[in-house]
């Protein structure tokens, strides 16, 4: 690795699922910039969210730390200003910070250490999708349901479409002002878009990049566990059977929205080859979680199952390490003291305790761990949800729940639960207890507990009179911007023009 601090592009999809992209072997999705990309950087086969929901996958990937750490337990759980990100480690270091899209920051704090943010948020910020594991059987509204599968299709524009088009532009833009800029500051920029996730719609440039005839479409037949049926009652999923011609046109949009993407990182990457920052900049490539897409009778994510819980993770710096493929199972709870020894740093630095482990050793194809770790508190569930990930194996645990233990070497598609296989006896019986060790359960569900009925208090309260949003409101000063009579014409023409015109 190179001496100087790099800049870092860190892109994020939502709800993209690495089994859905050709990188990980899919042969209908078109990503050939997504598939650039892994053939010049390292290519993580088994990276995994911390949690499979978006606010607290997001508040772990910036802080390196579980849910329970967090306490940003679901996605209207505050995450809180006190807890150091890898935007605060890095703007510490000397970089220049800065988010263009989502995040899903719940509560006051929309920075989290960014200096700049140059878009809103997608979703809000406020307590109002709070869960109630006191009241598991009312189907609360904002849940998810299956109009994004009823619905899918064609769209012309759409509110995921407004906002990933400007994330993109402002992103872009921030490249391009960054290389026109005196700041000598190593620059951390995070472009966050909100497809492939649901609703299930796309311009029709996109969803004809498939055909009906070819889909691979959801296996059948699988026997769902108490959770799977938790999630198909809070999504409706069962009010509302899915049709094979809705499974169809689903499967088209989220194909198509997965090269819509490809196409706003193929700008990105085009911004930073023009601008002449390509050859210092590492790009990091995730998601927050998976998308289950019909398998197993599920659509959208919340559990621990591969489509769910797994996610894509490339890092490509062809002059600071050598393209490879890593099998070792990670997470994207390590991506923060990943970002912190890339920039020159070390995690004993950070002075604070974090769940999360560097991949440098992985990035030097000097070894490096082979453990994940899950957490899931929010909705569909009843109580605390944990897996561990290592090896061959995974194993799922909930104390409502019977066990699931699956061989992932064997049984990809997790068809068969080893969890009572007496064959596999001891090795459940090892994971049991390293779950008790880990984990004190109980008093993990009365915390998740309080602090929802203490949000839905303070929701219901701050609802009332007077409303003061917590959303971010990016603001721009239009009298500095363009051309200004406080400006000198010729100076604001050249400081503007990139590249500088050489004038001898």
């Amino acid at each position: 690795m190179t001496a100087k601090a790099p800049n870092i592009l860190i892109v994020m999809a939502d709800q993209m699922a690495p089994a859905f992209l050709p990188i990980y072997g899919h042969k209908l999705v078109r990503a050939p910039n997504m598939e650039a990309l892994a053939r010049d950087g390292v290519a993580f086969d088994s990276a995994y969210c911390a949690s499979p929901l978006c606010a607290p996958s997001r508040a772990s990937f910036m802080s390196g730390l579980l849910p329970s750490r967090t306490e940003a337990y679901d996605n209207a759980a505050e995450f809180a200003a006190g807890i150091p990100t890898f935007a605060h480690a890095l703007r510490a270091r000397g970089y220049r910070t800065i988010l263009s899209g989502k995040m899903h920051f719940c509560g006051p704090d929309q920075l989290h250490g960014f200096e700049e943010r140059l878009t809103t948020d997608i979703y809000p910020a406020d307590f109002n999708w709070t869960p109630d594991w006191d009241r598991p059987e009312p189907r609360p509204s904002w849940y998810h349901n299956m109009g994004s599968v009823r619905d899918a299709g064609v769209a012309v524009r759409s509110n995921q479409l407004d906002f990933d088009d400007e994330t993109a532009f402002m992103a872009e833009r921030a490249i391009f002002d960054i290389a026109r800029s005196r700041d000598p500051r190593p620059f951390l920029l995070v472009a966050s878009f909100s497809h492939p996730h649901d609703p299930f719609a796309i311009p029709q440039r996109y969803f004809d990049l498939t055909r009906d005839e070819d889909l691979d479409m959801p296996a059948a037949g699988q026997a769902l566990d108490p959770h799977s049926r938790r999630l198909r009652h809070v999504c409706a999923m069962d009010s509302e059977p899915v049709t094979e011609a809705q499974a169809r046109a689903a499967r088209r949009a989220y194909y198509g929205a997965i090269a819509y993407i490809d196409d706003l990182i193929g700008r990105l990457m085009g911004a930073l080859r023009a601008a002449g920052l390509a050859e210092d900049t590492i790009v990091v490539l995730t998601s927050d979680h998976g998308e289950m897409l019909g398998e197993r009778g599920l659509w959208y994510k919340m559990s621990f199952f591969e489509g769910s819980s797994r996610v894509p993770l490339i890092i490509a710096s062809p002059g600071r390490f050598e393209p490879r493929r890593v099998a070792a199972s990670v997470s994207l709870v390590d991506l923060m003291p990943t970002l912190v020894e890339l920039s020159g740093g070390t995690v004993q630095s950070l002075g604070v305790p974090i769940d999360g482990r560097s991949l440098a050793p992985h990035l030097r194809g000097a070894g490096g761990h082979d453990e994940a770790i899950g957490e899931y508190l929010a909705e569909g569930a009843i109580a605390p949800m944990v897996m561990i990930r290592r090896g061959a194996f995974k194993f799922i645990h909930s104390p409502a729940d019977p066990d699931q233990l699956f061989n992932l070497e064997r049984d990809p598609g997790e068809r068969v639960n080893l969890a009572d296989d007496p064959a596999c006896a001891g090795l459940a019986a090892g994971f049991r207890g390293e779950v008790a060790k880990r984990w004190d359960l109980a008093e993990l569900d009365a915390r998740v507990r309080l602090s929802q009925r203490r949000r839905r208090l303070v929701d219901a309260a701050l609802s009332k009179g007077k409303i003061r949003p917590w959303d971010f409101q990016p603001f721009r000063d239009a009298s500095k911007q363009y051309m200004r009579n406080s400006m000198d014409l010729d100076d604001l023409e050249a400081m503007a023009r990139f590249p500088p015109v050489s004038r001898r």
